[in-house]
């Protein structure tokens, strides 16, 4: 009988990626769990809604009958936790939607978890694993320095989105270090691809290029991220999932450290060149577009990932250069979002 896993939020921008790379990569039975927030978009999963391979159940992780339900159903050998709240705008204007999704979630997850291991045969306990998505916000911010976040970095979050993550990867330990759950987290940087909602960096740009809108730049555009393609992202996940060592975190980059303000012009170019007049209502250099607007509150200036160790220990690297992903991403939305 194949192995049935778990993905919390799968119909989010991550989520998904994730579960079309298990679909394609192993033969594993999926249960997709998900509220299906603003966030969530069914559509990216279209391809495999129809495989008696995949399960979806609108379900709120804090509704904790719920889940007790769902594994009493499933009995699953491992749980991929990609339920979050990510939009630090949004954290800052509302943050009580990140305390409980991210905070009091997790802990729900965690002790539906635990609860089902208690009675589960000694078979799946030795095999069962929790693993844990973060992001590299949870470190805070390296201006000035030309330092790297690693795995042992101290937890400094900014904003109330970054420290409600961080106090979810603490819940995740503690139940390691108290409980014996077998977890596994990873810390991501900034990702980017196909079905990202509009909100976001990348997609944001490209919808107001396309629309002949201003394309709104925080501050001076001169904060740096480190770029990973999703695509990139979900197969590290299932590196660690099959080859990670219990209690471990694995931090997850793309090795592109770029300022916001050189996204966007690369943004620029690629849609000169790509968008042809029909997808476009913008009839010159899209740069033109640019605009500098008010800096966010508290905002970072510096994230850069350290991935040397799950290259080291588990073999993973990412396929895509910033340029390769960055267009492939482009195409998908010319092809694909027009209407956004």
């Amino acid at each position: 009988m194949a192995k049935v896993i778990f993905v919390t939020g799968g119909a989010g921008f991550i989520g998904s990626a994730l579960l079309r790379h298990l679909f394609q990569a192993t033969d594993y039975t999926l249960v997709n769990i998900d509220k299906l927030t603003y966030a969530a978009d069914l559509a990216a999963l279209s391809d495999i809604e129809a495989s008696p391979r995949y399960y979806f159940s609108q379900t709120d992780i804090c509704d904790r009958a719920a889940l007790d339900s769902l594994f009493q159903q499933f009995q699953p050998a491992a749980v991929m936790h990609l339920a979050a709240e990510s939009h630090v705008d949004r954290s800052i204007t509302g943050p009580a939607d990140f305390i409980n999704t991210n905070i009091i979630g997790t802990y729900t997850l965690l002790e539906a978890s635990r609860a089902y291991l208690q009675q589960a045969p000694a078979a799946v306990n030795a095999n069962f694993r929790f693993q844990h998505i973060s992001t590299d916000e949870v470190f805070g911010d390296l201006a000035g320095s030309n330092d790297l976040f690693t795995e042992s970095t101290p937890y400094a979050p900014s904003s109330p989105y970054s420290a409600s993550k961080a106090a979810s990867d603490h819940l995740v330990r503690a139940w390691h270090r108290t409980y014996n759950l077998p977890i596994l987290i990873t810390n991501c940087s900034n990702n980017y691809g196909p079905y990202q909602n509009r909100e976001k960096l990348i997609p944001l740009m490209i919808s107001k290029a396309l629309a002949g809108e201003p394309m709104p730049v925080y501050g001076n555009g001169e904060q740096i991220r480190d770029w990973l393609f999703v695509e990139d992202h979900a197969r590290a996940l299932l590196t660690v999932l099959t080859k990670g060592k219990v209690g471990q975190t694995y931090n997850i980059g793309g090795h592109n450290e770029i300022k916001n303000i050189d996204v966007v012009k690369a943004i620029c170019a690629l849609l000169d060149e790509l968008a042809p007049k029909q997808h476009s209502t913008f009839n010159t250099k899209h740069s033109t577009l640019i605009t500098h607007v008010a800096d966010r509150p508290g905002h970072d200036q510096r994230y850069a990932i350290d991935a040397s160790k799950i290259h080291r220990e588990l073999g993973w690297q990412p396929q895509e250069s910033f340029a390769s992903g960055l267009r492939k991403t482009v195409i998908w939305y010319l092809q694909n979002r027009l209407d956004l």
